[in-house]
């Protein structure tokens, strides 16, 4: 029997683009999502992680969520949505609300659990995918951001984080293996950055035991697909099923490329492997571009007035632009001025205006950029390692990212 489901990720609802929100974007997405689901009816829509942007979001963006699973479950009642945590959620808080979310054929699985013998729980860890009558057409592995607190410490085989995630893995897999049927795909749901993944900078790092990236040799080949999310460029690693479905709309300057996509996959265990898959990147529309100029000063003002015009009404509908000049010389003191004057009015929201100094633009542009960007714990500790005159040292930063990563685990710990 074939499973037919659609892989997407990050959709960090409740983001804040240089003090804009996204609201209208995500609303944009989030509709043209459903036109996708009540055409293709498929067995299960599957969310790898970060679906909130901050670990405590507003409102409107956990209003914006379960109002999306409302309207999915009435277009396609079938339909199974299952969703894990990813590191820029609160597990906890996806899980406290799970008998609202069965209403709307909804899970959440946002830690991992102990039993009462201290064991792992597997159990909910391994979700049956049914297909329109009811039978099992396929088990998900879900596996939401792997936290220290969570998975360490069980016995000799999980002694850190590193072997504690191998450890995981092969029982969770091998106990999927228990329950898999000749006819059933076995499909592994991860927020987790492998090794190979192309990154952008809007990504946080992951540190797991002084390393920033996983194997996918955790992937047992029994598994038939694996639906990752973190990185935001859609993207296969080492081999067509093991996949990012990447973000629904860019969420930094370096995304403004990408091609944003939900993948829609068909399994049919029961034929061959060269008909066993049928995989689709479904393009999502692009509501609001993200624009850069990149000019001399002497050429700047006229490339911002060639910019295409026309009038968006809408505010939150209007493009973003950053621009990064280059001059030998100080600029005027009124540029920002000019640069709005000649801008075709009431199309762009310009976000930032950067200076990049000539002598830099063959080596490095970005030592010398002037980022107007809220600061990260990641690009001040540079900042102020760098001004106390030290040379870079990568085992030192991955020495911070360890102690970050390790104090955010603790932010997300539930209370006694």
């Amino acid at each position: 029997m074939a499973v037919h489901f659609l892989h997407t990720s990050d959709w960090h609802l409740g983001q804040f683009f240089h003090n804009h929100d996204r609201e209208f974007e995500h609303r944009a997405f989030l509709d043209w999502l459903l036109e996708q689901i009540q055409c293709k009816q498929p067995d299960a829509l599957l969310i790898a992680g970060d679906i909130f942007d901050v670990i405590n979001p507003a409102s409107s963006a956990q209003k914006q969520l379960y109002q999306f699973l409302a309207n999915a479950h009435d277009l396609a009642p079938q339909m199974q949505i299952l969703m894990i945590a990813g590191n820029h959620d609160s597990g906890y808080r996806l899980e406290q609300v799970e008998p609202f979310l069965g209403k709307f054929n909804a899970k959440a699985v946002g830690v991992i659990r102990r039993t009462t013998e201290g064991q792992l729980d597997l159990e909910r860890l391994l979700v049956p995918i049914y297909d329109i009558e009811q039978h099992i057409v396929a088990w998900c592995l879900a596996l939401p951001y792997l936290r220290s607190a969570e998975i360490t410490g069980l016995n000799e085989h999980s002694t850190n984080h590193q072997n504690a995630i191998a450890y995981l893995h092969q029982q969770l897999i091998a106990e999927a293996r228990t329950r898999l049927q000749p006819d059933q795909a076995l499909i592994l749901m991860s927020h987790a950055h492998m090794q190979g993944g192309e990154t952008s900078d809007s990504e946080r790092p992951i540190v797991v035991g002084h390393e920033e990236a996983l194997s996918t040799a955790l992937f047992d080949a029994d598994i038939d697909y694996v639906a990752l999310g973190h990185l935001h460029k859609p993207q296969k690693v080492g081999q067509a099923h093991i996949r990012y479905s990447g973000s629904p709309i860019p969420l930094s300057f370096s995304e403004l490329n990408y091609q944003h996509q939900v993948v829609e996959v068909r399994i049919d265990p029961s034929q061959s492997d060269e008909q066993r898959f049928q995989y689709e990147a479904l393009m999502i529309p692009r509501t609001v571009d993200l624009l850069r100029i990149r000019a001399d000063l002497n050429e700047l003002i006229e490339q911002v007035k060639a910019l295409p015009a026309g009038e968006i009404e809408q505010l939150a509908a209007r493009h973003f632009l950053e621009i990064e000049y280059t001059t030998s010389a100080p600029p005027p003191v009124d540029l920002r001025q000019q640069i709005e004057q000649a801008l075709p009015p009431n199309r762009y929201r310009l976000l930032r205006i950067s200076r990049i100094y000539p002598q830099c633009t063959d080596t490095n542009p970005q030592a010398s950029k002037i980022d107007l960007a809220p600061p990260t714990p990641e690009s001040l500790f540079s900042s102020l390692w760098t001004k106390m005159g030290y040379e870079p040292d990568d085992s030192v930063q991955r020495d911070f990212l360890q102690l970050l990563h390790e104090a955010q685990q603790d932010i997300d710990l539930p209370q006694p």
